[in-house]
């Protein structure tokens, strides 16, 4: 493909018939740039007149490794932006991630996969590229460009994750019930709620899940409990969320954006525990941003409520029961509280959007 505005993608691996297997599987979507060490692949990026939308990077090469080669280029202003994919076995996978790598593509490969994940990683990397095309001031389309943006990456995490668009609406009305609800009672939240513009928290709640794009689909779609190794894998889509927000507030030109800082808020704090038993950071009570305490409640008892591919959905009453269990230990008292004065309405809206 010679068209200038077909993706390019570069293919890093010391193993010729890799090279030529990657190629065969993309070659219909984009244009392929190829290179046999991370040595080489400098010299590929320096050289190149369009640089590569995505980077499949092997790990054990001869001369540069991978993780040498992903270490320079992060350092180099012109590269650093470019979404790496390693290409790995299964006992290096954690390791590629905690590397910096967005994805990784495991051998030997399954076209549909490498597909997919490198088709994710490409469109992401589009809108992050339009991203900075928006208007630094803030007018109504800039927001409303922004808000189309974040809803179409929510989209490509659902999609892939199984669902149809449900799971993000019911979490935001459930967010929406409980935030109402805590301000009209007068709650010890409600001022802080209304001074973090509460209709951006909501909107926030779509991007909850945006660093499951970094996890892999045996262990996303897996029909049971995770292994330890495997959890530790997922447990990692919180900082490759942290990771995606951050560069989008960089795109933007706008790190004190309240609609981007409630998102990587969620994102990166969701999966806290108000005991400071959580995950990623082990943030303990207030500690742990408000918006972040709201999601998990709403994104727990959807994950309780509704059928998963690895569960079954419980009932709405044992759903309760489970979350008045994790009052002030998973959970923050007030808002557990809340939750349970409102679950007629949890109820109508995990049914309403079934």
């Amino acid at each position: 493909m010679s068209n200038s505005k077909v993706p390019v993608v570069l293919v890093v691996d010391d193993v010729e018939m890799n090279r030529l297997i990657l190629e065969e599987i993309l070659k219909n979507d984009y244009s392929i740039l190829t290179a046999e060490n991370g040595k080489k692949a400098l010299g590929v990026l320096q050289n190149a007149a369009v640089l590569p939308k995505i980077i499949l990077l092997d790990v054990f090469m001869p001369e540069m490794n991978g993780y040498e080669f992903l270490e320079i280029m992060k350092a180099d202003e012109s590269f650093k932006r470019i979404p790496v994919i390693f290409i790995t076995t299964s006992d290096s996978e954690s390791e590629a991630l905690s590397a910096g790598a967005v994805d990784f593509i495991s051998k030997p490969f399954l076209p549909e996969i490498v597909k997919l994940r490198v088709k994710n990683q490409v469109e992401l990397k589009n809108y992050s590229d339009n991203l900075e095309e928006m208007v630094a001031e803030k007018t109504a389309e800039a927001t409303s460009t922004l808000d189309n943006t974040l809803q179409a990456i929510a989209n490509i995490i659902e999609y892939r994750n199984l669902e149809s668009g449900s799971h993000v609406k019911r979490t935001q009305f459930f967010c929406k019930a409980l935030i109402d609800y805590l301000i009209e009672t007068n709650s010890v939240y409600a001022e802080e709620l209304k001074a973090n513009e509460p209709d951006i928290i909501v909107k926030a709640m779509a991007l909850h899940d945006v660093g499951k794009i970094g996890i892999p689909d045996k262990i996303l779609l897996k029909p049971g409990k995770l292994d330890q190794e495997e959890y530790e894998v997922m447990k990692t889509h919180t900082t490759v969320g942290k990771n995606i927000i951050e560069e989008m507030m960089r795109a933007v030109k706008d790190e004190d954006s309240t609609y981007l800082r409630h998102c990587l808020d969620i994102a990166y704090c969701h999966h806290e525990r108000y005991d400071g038993k959580g995950y990623p950071r082990g943030l303990k009570g207030t500690e742990i941003p408000l918006a972040a305490r709201l999601a998990s409640l709403a994104d727990v008892y959807d994950a309780l409520a509704c059928a998963r591919v690895y569960k079954a959905a419980f009932s709405y009453e044992e759903t309760i029961k489970i979350i008045s269990e994790g009052r002030g230990t998973q959970f923050d008292p007030v808002l557990t509280d809340a939750v349970i004065a409102i679950q007629d309405r949890f109820r109508e809206i995990s049914q309403q959007y079934k």
